[in-house]
């Protein structure tokens, strides 16, 4: 099938993220009295957006984070990312030879608006993406697995859901394009494609994607 629209996941994607980002969440939560491993951590929050911590954390132990939680996360994540980001490779080249197709793409992140364009600004990404196909869960308050961002994303372009396909790397990924009636390709660098149930297909080098949406 020849799609209108090919929707990016950021974290673990585009960006080699993940590690980085888990990593700090694991020693943040643990440091608030909250044991997580980072194999917790790329578990339960991977691919999320990070009201799921709040709500996860307050169901296994009654009680809330701390106010100021999100911003202290945020900020040792983007120190993290200005200090090791990379991007995932051939990523770049997956977007050369889509822009070159007349392909058009975005990205649709359960992140920050703010965690894209540093991300972005560190790897050499925002050449790729302008604010017009950045996406961010913050644009419709419900983060994946509900469909919304994914809908969201494909109004905004002006493409419907039956015509985009979806690069996830993440279970609750998966669940929101198809939720959205969108085909997904689950990208298996880091998770396995048993976790990623229901997508049309499987990679785990970027270099495999172009031929597969060819």
């Amino acid at each position: 099938m020849r799609y209108d629209l090919v929707i990016f996941d950021n974290d673990g994607v585009l960006v080699d993220s993940e590690p980085l980002s888990n990593t700090v969440l694991a020693e943040y939560l643990t440091e608030l009295g909250h044991p997580t491993s980072y194999a917790e951590s790329v578990r339960d929050y991977m691919g999320a957006a990070v009201h799921r911590v709040h709500d996860l954390v307050l169901e296994r132990t009654g009680k809330r984070l701390p106010d100021d939680f999100d911003e202290t996360l945020h900020a040792r994540v983007f120190a993290a990312f200005e200090r090791e980001l990379t991007p995932v490779a051939g990523a770049v080249e997956v977007l050369g030879k889509l822009t070159a197709d007349g392909m058009p793409y975005c990205v649709a992140s359960s992140g920050s608006h703010e965690r894209i364009r540093v991300g972005h600004r560190k790897t050499g990404l925002d050449t790729w993406f302008r604010a017009e196909n950045v996406f961010s869960a913050q644009d419709v308050g419900r983060g994946k697995p509900a469909p919304d961002l994914f809908l969201h994303a494909a109004e905004r372009m002006g493409v419907a859901p039956a015509r985009c396909v979806v690069v996830e790397d993440s279970p609750f990924g998966v669940t929101a394009a198809l939720a959205a009636g969108m085909d997904v390709y689950g990208f298996t660098a880091m998770t396995p494609a048993a976790r990623l149930a229901g997508a049309r297909g499987f990679f785990a080098d970027m270099a495999e994607l172009h031929g597969m949406l060819a």
